[in-house]
């Protein structure tokens, strides 16, 4: 079990830095928009690339995408409602608070914890598939649409196809789906910028946090309690109940369903609100409450389950 927190340590040390870097204001007031930039256009892209080309097919497409898929829809269609019509939030914020409830750290939390507690770094590669083919691409339309003040849907269309997260992400896919073994003179440069997308995403989340009280007085506090108790306690119950009672999945399938639902929510979905600019302050504390938040909730998951 100590072994499992390894994932953790390693995120929280990079927060960590880039904490202390808005403490001292190394980066100047600028970091934050440029390091938000670098990461959507450049480096995030690549490392979907990568991740998906060299996954393997059969694992991509195994009976954990659909349990997945539904426990994910089930917690991101019960935000949007009461967000939408309890809360009464824009459809911008309520597309970010819905992704902080149902989009799960599969990348830099989910793959060095599948490989710790679950054994092996592959079993997040079918939430990684759905999530940057299916809900990006539509989460990209919406907030572009509402972001943008002349809008089409030929040019909503245009502009998630050329999205770079969409592009590649669909280009890993189709590499790993034709089984194309890429040479090193392609894949070297790719793993060289994708590896550098975790450690500045997350040195970026740090820099964001710097001033920034947690639950403070922002009038979102009940958005971000119910975006973390969605994705803290729904979505691995919904996961654990689906993959048990209605596809009667073997145990470890439904110990690896339930551990990758209970995943914390991912960086990615601050990453859009910045760029955006909306809704930060319900993806940044969702972040940092279903990151802490998760560590007791994996243990219980594991101790029953596994």
């Amino acid at each position: 079990m100590l072994e499992s927190l390894t994932g953790f340590v390693v995120v929280g040390v990079a927060i960590l830095v880039g904490w202390i870097l808005g403490r001292i204001d190394l980066l100047g007031e600028h970091a934050r928009p440029v390091l938000a930039r670098l990461t959507f256009f450049v480096l995030s892209p690549f490392l979907l690339f990568t991740v998906l080309s060299q996954a393997d097919v059969h694992t991509l497409f195994s009976s954990l995408l659909p349990v997945s898929a539904i426990a994910a829809v089930a917690v991101i269609v019960a935000y949007a409602l009461i967000a939408r019509f309890a809360f009464r939030r824009s459809v911008g914020e309520t597309v970010i608070g819905a992704l902080s409830a149902g989009q799960v750290n599969s990348n830099n939390i989910g793959i060095p914890l599948s490989l710790y507690l679950l054994g092996s770094a592959a079993y997040p590669a079918p939430v990684i598939l759905l999530q940057l083919l299916v809900f990006t691409p539509v989460t990209m339309a919406i907030l572009d649409a509402v972001t943008t003040a002349r809008t089409s849907l030929w040019r909503s269309v245009v502009r998630v196809a050329t999205n770079p997260l969409v592009l590649g992400s669909a280009l890993g896919a189709l590499v790993s789906v034709l089984g194309i073994d890429l040479p090193p003179v392609v894949l070297q440069p790719a793993l060289l910028i994708a590896n550098a997308c975790v450690p500045v995403l997350l040195i970026a989340y740090g820099i964001s946090l710097h001033g920034q009280r947690v639950l403070g007085p922002s009038g979102r506090r009940r958005d971000i309690v119910l975006a973390t108790t969605l994705k803290l306690v729904a979505m691995p119950l919904i996961a654990w109940a689906v993959a048990e009672f209605v596809f009667s999945l073997s145990a470890h399938d439904v110990l690896v369903v339930t551990v990758l639902a209970a995943l914390p929510t991912a960086q990615n979905v601050f990453n859009y609100s910045q760029r955006y600019d909306i809704g930060e302050t319900i993806s940044r504390d969702t972040v940092f409450l279903t990151t802490i938040g998760c560590v007791p909730v994996l243990i219980i998951v594991t101790l029953l389950l596994g």
